[in-house]
């Protein structure tokens, strides 16, 4: 990577060299001493804040609750549903030693919670006045991520949110499925501005255990596309090996409805990539833990007093608003400087103010997004603040927009979805629901299945790879 201060690389000629710079020289991470694992910078951290505080927001409006897990998972418990265990086994990493002493049952890092949540609910519910039981839990989880590792994409650690419930019944469940599924659409879409493509993954791509997975995937800028979030209807599958059930209102015993789901700071790479340019971040307002910086300019030390008198002025005025507004005060760097760094870092809008400004009683705003200047007044200053970051929001979406609907398109050839998928596409093809024709795909292009979307209709065309009637359509593409 370069070292050089600002990103050299070009967006468009190497995309992973340009975001790989974005994330190291944004101080958003940086590379921890063990392979696979980044160190989260304050920066960085402060963007999951807000993310985290917004999802946890809605999760305790919807009923929800927060608790703890252990990280240490035995290797008993974990293998307790046979198919999850199969699932998660080549990414588990494995402690044996306790000290110098070897101990019995293998120990797990957390790969997911299920075994072990699960094994807790079987002790907590008994009656269905215990019901509905719905846990969320912010942590960590280990996967052995160690080779074509990419951060906040790919590592062997990263921070999540995986949410349990159980239920009494069937369609109680397949509800919190939905509802999470809608909380997750929500915050991408309104908060992040990056529009989704919602649907549930195919029998082969559902998460290991579950009854159905629901998803929400979105193209990058590279024509690859990412998971955004996923809510998986699990059914009585781990109910029965974990003995989750509870005596329902007639004194019967039943085996309960679960369900679970989550998303991670994945969703900070997906706005890396969608919203960032060569000059490095460009961050959605909601989300920025700066909306905008305020930069003094002054060559006196008369005007130094006098322009930063001011500047605080303003950001007292604008914090009032529930507005997040820094000065930057530092007199070790010119303002070119300070007006590049914060281009890297991605602020939404930069407020210049120096002694000419403060004679016609005005500042110059510049948006980061799009790199417009316009002057505003004094007596418009709070209005005019707020008005230009819901506008840069809104643009950043449809921009968004506009990018998955240029790299999505219909096809019902196999020679031209090859063509496609080498040039980076979201393909939207029939097929015929066979998980043989899904896995020659995989082999031949390196696509899956990535969603079948919830407004997919019967295609009534031959499927994309064998040519017998299609069943649904598909959306396929390489990811991440």
């Amino acid at each position: 990577m370069s070292k050089e201060i600002g990103i050299t690389a070009k967006k468009n000629e190497d995309f992973s060299e340009w975001y790989t710079q974005v994330v190291i020289k944004a101080q958003l991470t940086d590379y921890a001493p063990v392979k696979g694992l980044i160190v989260l910078r304050p920066y960085g951290y402060s963007i999951w804040e807000y993310l985290k505080g917004s999802i946890d927001k809605k999760l305790k409006a919807t009923g929800h609750e927060n608790g703890f897990l252990p990280v240490l998972i035995p290797e008993s418990l974990l293998s307790k549903e046979s198919t999850h265990f199969a699932g998660f086994t080549p990414e588990v990493f494995w402690v044996t030693h306790s000290g110098e002493s070897e101990i019995g049952d293998r120990l797990a890092l957390r790969p997911t919670s299920e075994t072990l949540a699960y094994s807790m609910y079987s002790k907590w519910i008994k009656s269905w006045r215990d019901l509905p039981l719905k846990i969320n839990f912010w942590n960590s989880a280990l996967r052995a991520e160690i080779k074509s590792t990419k951060p906040f994409l790919r590592t062997s650690e990263f921070l999540w949110q995986e949410g349990h419930t159980v239920h009494a019944t069937k369609e109680e469940a397949e509800v919190e499925v939905m509802t999470i599924l809608d909380i997750y659409r929500k915050t991408v879409e309104e908060e992040l501005a990056i529009p989704v493509i919602i649907g549930k993954k195919s029998e082969k791509e559902k998460f290991v255990g579950a009854v159905y997975t629901t998803t929400m995937e979105s193209i990058m800028p590279d024509g690859k596309a990412l998971q955004m979030g996923t809510s998986h209807f699990l059914g009585q599958n781990f109910a029965k090996p974990f003995d989750v059930k509870f005596l329902d209102t007639q004194n019967v015993e039943t085996f309960a409805w679960q369900t679970s789901w989550g998303v991670s700071w994945r969703l900070i790479g997906a706005l890396i990539m969608v919203h960032g340019d060569d000059r490095g971040l460009v961050l959605p307002p909601r989300v920025a833990p700066i909306q905008a910086v305020i930069i003094p300019i002054y060559s006196s030390q008369n005007d130094k007093d006098q322009v930063l008198k001011k500047a605080n002025e303003i950001r007292e005025t604008l914090s009032k608003k529930d507005l997040r507004i820094h000065v930057d005060a530092r007199d070790e760097f010119t303002p070119g400087y300070k007006f590049n760094d914060w281009e890297m870092k991605g602020v939404p809008l930069r407020i210049e103010l120096g002694p000419k400004d403060l004679a016609k009683n005005k500042v110059v705003l510049a948006r980061r997004d799009n790199r417009n200047k316009s002057d505003l007044s004094f007596d418009d200053l709070q209005n005019g603040i707020v008005e230009a970051l819901d506008v840069i929001q809104k643009d950043l979406f449809e921009r968004a927009k506009r990018l998955l609907n240029e790299k999505t398109k219909t096809v019902s050839d196999l020679g031209q979805f090859k063509k496609e998928i080498e040039i980076g596409m979201f393909i939207r093809s029939p097929w015929c629901g066979n998980q043989k024709c899904e896995e020659t795909i995989k082999e031949d292009t390196g696509a899956d299945i990535r969603v079948i979307p919830f407004d997919a209709k019967n295609p009534d065309m031959p499927c994309i790879v064998c040519g017998t009637p299609g069943k649904t359509e598909a959306m396929f593409a390489r990811g991440y």
